[in-house]
């Protein structure tokens, strides 16, 4: 009967101090969080890599609100159903993370739309992918849409909602071209 209360004593422990360990991602580089060009580069950044190459996933964390979503778009081929999935920053690390670094893949800005009022802003931010960096011809290209928050101390990412171009939703020409 010790043995037993002692056993569940020592689980419950182990229990607590997992559950208050801190979750709280290191901190930003100002220099990755000072602007919306500074944050939109960053992103980009911290995500492209050739094929076995690590990305810095606390680097990614940090840009990110504790909140904030990512959120991928399409439809679904068997039943033409457009839908959307949402993720943490920490599910995205997780799905994606491990095909990001064993395919490659380097996401390139090709044009910028920014809206802003006050602290908040709406950039649309149309996209090409590589396999390798060198790569000439992309293999995907979409808009991802963020929404970005700036605290008074700097920028943070609150989500980023996107969707591939296909040959039924081509990128219309007017997110072809940058407008700041």
């Amino acid at each position: 009967m010790k043995k037993t209360i002692l056993v569940l004593f020592a689980v419950v422990l182990c229990s607590v101090s997992l559950s208050a360990q801190d979750t709280t991602p290191k901190e930003a580089n100002p220099a990755d969080v000072a602007s919306i060009d500074a944050i939109m580069k960053s992103v980009y950044d911290v995500i492209s890599g050739d094929a076995g190459q690590k990305r810095d996933w606390d680097r990614f964390r940090s840009l990110f609100h504790k909140d904030a979503k990512l959120i991928p778009s399409g439809k679904n081929p068997q039943t033409g159903v457009t839908g959307a999935r949402f993720l943490t920053p920490e599910d995205y690390i997780t799905r994606s993370g491990p095909i990001l670094e064993r395919d490659g893949f380097h996401e390139r800005e090709i044009a910028r739309r920014v809206d802003q009022f006050g602290n908040i802003a709406q950039v649309f931010s149309t996209y090409e992918s590589f396999r390798k960096k060198d790569d000439k011809v992309p293999f995907m290209r979409g808009i991802n849409s963020f929404q970005l928050m700036n605290d008074g101390k700097r920028w943070w990412v609150i989500n980023i909602f996107w969707q591939q171009e296909t040959p039924e939703s081509p990128i219309p020409r007017t997110y072809l071209k940058n407008r700041k």
